[in-house]
């Protein structure tokens, strides 16, 4: 079994966004610099504006830098929307993902990233988790949100309502499963978990659609047979009020809004998104690149804290199953 501290990778994010500065003043905190080694995969230029804007020294921090060269020297401007940002911090993503792959660290934490300035390369690109997924070789990856309250899995994320409404059994008992190994991960022995219905009331058998009979329920009952403590299709309207007083510890939404929106209002800075059905450990922060305010110092680096102290806590308990594999 691995002992001390996991190293984790930290990408800068696009750098006219946020990411910088949340990095920079998450790092200036001795518990969060400590509980790592930590290694900061970015370009010299934009720790110099993150420097400029939030007045903390890099060097003081006692942090890696891992460079990628996908910056010139120029200054950094803050809040524009470049194609040469979007290349860099996809450049940073792959960079980390292949150290977690390689086995050089043991998570890695993302900052954001904006998807529009991304595909002004003419990449297709539809999200964090879609592409760390895909450099992964794998297809069935899960967004997690993952608070000190209560976590979230979604049955799918970064399509059109209509295309999500299109449910499938077998992906259903997929994200409920990963969904149960990530909570044992979070360190929940047997996770309680909640599975959503698509339709108002969960259908009220079948009044408001077919879909929750049809697809949810088959789904709950194949994992209640494999072990796993589930119930469903509940009224999506009423459960996350319950959990969040304590019912359930994990619930699977069927779409993005339906998970997003509640958790969001329940506890927006320390709920944090987590790539599940990839064969490494990602934490992200669940906010944008607030180009608004960048350069501002006015970003609060609490999700970017969380982000990294999940990305702990998971390595820590990997560590524990491999160890008791």
């Amino acid at each position: 079994m691995k002992t001390g501290l996991p190293k984790i990778a930290v990408t800068l994010g696009d750098p006219a966004g946020v990411g910088g500065e949340v990095i920079l003043k998450a790092l200036a905190d001795p518990e969060t610099a400590s509980s790592a080694e930590l290694i900061v995969i970015g370009d010299r230029a934009a720790i110099d504006a993150a420097e400029a804007s939030t007045g903390v020294s890099f060097e003081g921090l006692g942090v890696e830098l891992r460079e990628c060269g996908a910056l010139g020297k120029e200054p950094i401007a803050y809040g524009e929307l470049r194609a040469e940002y979007g290349r860099a911090a996809v450049r940073y993503v792959h960079d980390a993902t292949m150290m977690c792959l390689n086995d050089e660290v043991d998570a890695m934490v993302t900052a954001p990233l904006n998807k529009e300035a991304v595909t002004l390369n003419g990449m297709a690109f539809s999200g964090h988790t879609e592409y760390i997924a895909e450099l992964c070789g794998v297809k069935g990856s899960r967004m997690l949100l993952a608070g000190t309250k209560l976590s979230v899995i979604h049955v799918s994320t970064h399509v059109s309502l209509r295309e999500a409404c299109n449910l499938d059994t077998t992906r259903i008992v997929e994200t409920i499963e990963l969904g149960n190994e990530a909570m044992k991960l979070l360190g929940r022995a047997t996770p309680r978990i909640a599975v959503c219905g698509l339709n108002p009331h969960a259908g009220e058998h079948g009044l408001f659609g077919r879909e929750d009979e049809e697809f949810i329920k088959p789904a709950v009952e194949a994992c209640r047979t494999r072990g796993i403590a589930c119930e469903g299709p509940v009224a999506p309207d009423t459960i996350f009020f319950k959990a969040a007083r304590g019912s359930h510890d994990l619930i699977v939404a069927m779409y993005h809004d339906q998970g997003h929106i509640p958790m969001k209002l329940l506890d927006f800075e320390a709920t944090v998104n987590v790539s599940l059905g990839i064969p490494i450990i990602r934490t992200s922060v669940d906010h944008g690149t607030a180009f608004d305010i960048a350069g501002k110092n006015l970003a609060s680096e609490a999700n970017m804290k969380a982000a990294i102290r999940m990305a702990v806590t998971m390595a820590h308990h990997r560590w524990t199953q491999a160890a008791r594999v």
